[in-house]
C-alpha cells in the first residue's frame, strides 16, 4: 500500500490542483484567504501542504510545532477561530478526495485494512494539529490578557504624595479581588518606600463594592496601620455607607473619615483656598485619566 506516499508525491508535483480542489472544498473561506494573508501574514493554501504532508510523512513533531505556531499566530492577529476551523475540515475533506480520486483501493480484506489505517491515520494527525492549535491559542490568549490586566491595575493604583508624609490614593472604577490584591501589594509597598504616615483614601470613584470585597477593604485598612500609616477615607457615596452600616463594618473600620478629599487636604496640609483649588484641581484631572484607562 503506498496511499500516503502516492498523495504526498501527488499534492508536492501538482500544487496548482491541490490548491484548486482546496478552495472549491473551502465554501465561506476562499474569500478570505487574501484578507488572512494581509492581516496576518499566514498563507492558507501553503499551509495546507504542510498539514498534508506532516500528516501523510508520519511526521509527527513537526506537525505538533507547527500547529503551535499557528495558534500564536492566529492569537497574535486576533484571527476569526471559525475560519481556521472550516479550513482545517476543509483540507481534511481534501485529502479524502485525493485518495478516492488518485488512489483508489482494493476490495480484497488486506487493502480494505490498509485504507481503514490509513483512515485513522489522517483523521487522528488532523485531530491533533487541531488540538494543539487550540491550545496554543488559547494559552497566548490567556498571557496576553493576564498580562494587560497586571499593566492596567498597577496604572489604576495612583498613590500621589501631596506632602513630605502625606499622599494621597484615589480608588476608580469597578473592584474584584484580584484587584483588591493589587492594591493591598502596591499601597503597602509605596507606604514603605515613601515614609508614608498619612494615607489619605478616596472613595468618591467607586460606585459601589459587594460584602465580600468590603471585608477585604478591612484587611488593607488593618494592613496600612500595620506599617505605622494613618488611613484616611473620604468620598463614600451614600449606597456604600449604607451597605458599611447595615454589615456592621463601620465600627471595625478604624479609620477616620472625612467627607470630601477637599476636607483631609484642608485639615492635614493646612492649604489656604487657592492651594486647596490648585490641589482638588490635579485630583480631577487624575481621575478623568484613570477613568480612561479603565
Amino acid at each position: 500500500m503506498l496511499y500516503p506516499h502516492n498523495v504526498g508525491f501527488f499534492i508536492k508535483n501538482n500544487r496548482e490542483d491541490f490548491r484548486s480542489k482546496l478552495l472549491t472544498e473551502a465554501g465561506n473561506v476562499t474569500e478570505k484567504i487574501n484578507q488572512i494573508l494581509i492581516e496576518g501574514d499566514i498563507d492558507l493554501l501553503k499551509n495546507a501542504e504542510y498539514i498534508c504532508l506532516y500528516v501523510l510523512g508520519d511526521r509527527e513533531d513537526e506537525l505538533i510545532a507547527f500547529a503551535e505556531k499557528e495558534g500564536i499566530s492566529w492569537a497574535k492577529h486576533s484571527l476569526t477561530l471559525s475560519f481556521k476551523l472550516e479550513w482545517v475540515h476543509t483540507i481534511r475533506r481534501t485529502l479524502w478526495h485525493l485518495l478516492r480520486e488518485y488512489c483508489p483501493p482494493e476490495t480484497d480484506s488486506n487493502s480494505l485494512d490498509d485504507f481503514f489505517e490509513l483512515e485513522k491515520k489522517i483523521n487522528d494527525g488532523i485531530d491533533e494539529f487541531l488540538n494543539n492549535f487550540f491550545i496554543s491559542y488559547s494559552k497566548y490568549k490567556d498571557e496576553l490578557l493576564l498580562n494587560q490586566r497586571q499593566l492596567v491595575e498597577h496604572l489604576t493604583v495612583p498613590i500621589i504624595p501631596v506632602g513630605s508624609k502625606i499622599a494621597v490614593l484615589p480608588l476608580i472604577g469597578e473592584f474584584d479581588s484580584y484587584r483588591m490584591e493589587i492594591i493591598e501589594e502596591k499601597v503597602l509597598n509605596e507606604i514603605a518606600r515613601l515614609g508614608i504616615e498619612t494615607l489619605i483614601i478616596d472613595l468618591s470613584g467607586i460606585p459601589d463594592i459587594d460584602e465580600y470585597l468590603i471585608h477585604i477593604f478591612q484587611t488593607i485598612l488593618h494592613g496600612i496601620q500595620m506599617m505605622g500609616s494613618k488611613p484616611i477615607l473620604t468620598g463614600i457615596r451614600p449606597q456604600l455607607a449604607k451597605k458599611t452600616a447595615l454589615l456592621g463594618v463601620g465600627n471595625t473600620l478604624r479609620a477616620e473619615v472625612k467627607g470630601t478629599l477637599q476636607q483631609a487636604l484642608q485639615e492635614y496640609l493646612k492649604l489656604g483656598p487657592e492651594e486647596m483649588v490648585h490641589s482638588v484641581s490635579d485630583h480631577s484631572e487624575l481621575k478623568q485619566t484613570e477613568r480612561g484607562k479603565i
